[in-house]
């Protein structure tokens, strides 16, 4: 008993003496130190450069609309080596990036959008690809340790790059971030080479070795359906699990719910905490801190409890968390803030880790990026419509609102647990 303990509480450690796992996660925290200084500043350049706040905020969207094609990409990512995608996505954004020193003045950001777009759309290929290849590398009994440092490499390079990017062009401008992302890129393609895949990472090889049944040739051949029903693999796939079904459903609740709560942030620092708008840095600060958290210890909770336990407990601190900053005090903001990070997480590395054990190889590029547009899309849905939302409803009730929803997402997952009548 003692000796099974052990070895789930050091699954983190495991995942760090793994080589390949080692190396997918340098390859994470370098170019995800490029990629959070990059998000900061593309708004900060054309804010500078035009004036416009509504040009500025478009930048987001500009790396965000992709994961809208996210089922298409997928698809693409299951058709080539994985490996291959990674490498060759990074090289791609790498080349692109110069370009932008190119944008010295208002007439030419239009070429920093077309660049960020372009970014994003290599960034749905790389996690479709990532997804696919992860539970061969690193192997399935550390999917979850994985997934959750993965996580905590992100949200660690979230506090860090985005000081270094602002103070970088605040001295020197933009272009020689650009050229900062290029080079962390660059590396990470390399470290993305010399990963060692058990097997043939082609995808039709792969699928050959792996299992038959229940959809016939399609996972025999790795190729599965083609043109648009290829495209909707994904989606069956997912569907079709009862396993996935309700988690996906509670993933994209969750996260709609984490839109309508980021879209308040500025209401909560001014209207419930009585602070100046620089007091969202504090609570962002905090909640980085719970994600990190989150994805250290993630690996271990979802071996000692069902998936649907895990997740439904991660939408329930994040509920609880959203209820706390309705409350007039700066500890019940931070505390929330903490609840937050902590807990949204927990849905998300949940919704993933499923994805990967549930769907063969052959076709979990396009499941992997199918789950991320369902899950991720109502997020940016909810943050525009929450945006218009504060301005006709005091915060106080959308966040009494969320609370109560963000409760029933996590009692609904738990009720589905529950044996039925004369079901097995």
């Amino acid at each position: 008993m003692r000796t099974r303990i052990a070895r789930e509480t050091w699954g983190t450690g495991r995942v760090l003496r793994d080589r390949n796992a080692g190396l997918y996660l340098l390859g994470v925290v370098v170019s995800g130190f490029g990629t959070s200084a990059m998000w900061l500043v593309a708004g900060v350049w054309v804010k500078s450069l035009t004036g416009s706040d509504s040009l500025a905020a478009l930048t987001v969207f500009a790396l965000w609309a992709p994961l809208l094609a996210g089922p298409a990409l997928g698809a693409l990512a299951d058709r080539r080596p994985r490996r291959l995608v990674l490498v060759a996505g990074s090289l791609v954004t790498a080349a692109l990036l110069p370009l932008l020193l190119l944008v010295d003045s208002a007439e030419r950001v239009w070429l920093l959008f077309v660049v960020l777009f372009v970014y994003g759309t290599c960034g749905v290929l790389h996690d479709a690809a990532e997804a696919a290849l992860v539970p061969r590398v690193v192997g399935a009994g550390l999917l979850g340790d994985f997934n959750g440092l993965r996580l905590t490499a992100s949200e660690g390079m979230k506090l860090l790059a985005p000081l270094a990017g602002a103070a970088l062009f605040a001295r020197f401008g933009g272009a020689p971030v650009a050229l900062l992302d290029a080079v962390t890129f660059v590396l990470a393609a390399g470290v993305f080479a010399v990963l060692r895949i058990p097997g043939d990472d082609r995808p039709e090889r792969a699928g050959r070795a792996g299992k038959t049944g229940e959809t016939g040739g399609a996972e025999g051949t790795g190729h599965g359906p083609g043109g648009f029903a290829g495209v909707l693999e994904g989606a069956r796939r997912l569907w079709a699990s009862p396993a996935l079904r309700p988690l996906v459903a509670a993933g994209a609740a969750v996260m709609f719910l984490a839109g309508l709560n980021g879209a308040s942030v500025y209401a909560v620092a001014d209207d419930v905490l009585g602070r100046p708008p620089a007091w969202v840095g504090v609570l962002y600060a905090v909640q980085g801190a719970g994600s990190v958290l989150s994805g250290l210890v993630a690996g271990a909770l979802l071996r000692r409890m069902p998936v649907a336990v895990f997740t439904a407990a991660g939408a329930a601190l994040f509920a609880l968390g959203v209820g706390a900053r309705a409350l007039p005090y700066d500890a019940a903001g931070l505390a929330g803030s903490a609840l937050i990070g902590f807990g949204l997480p927990c849905v998300l590395i949940a919704v993933l880790t499923a994805v990967q054990r549930e769907v063969p190889e052959s076709s979990l590029g396009r499941a992997a990026a199918t789950a991320n547009t369902l899950v991720y899309v109502p997020n940016a849905l909810a943050l525009a419509f929450g945006a218009g939302l504060m301005a006709l409803v005091d915060v106080r009730a959308v966040l009494a609102a969320v609370t109560v929803a963000g409760g029933a997402v996590a009692l609904l997952l738990v009720a589905g647990l529950r044996p039925r009548p004369g079901g097995a």
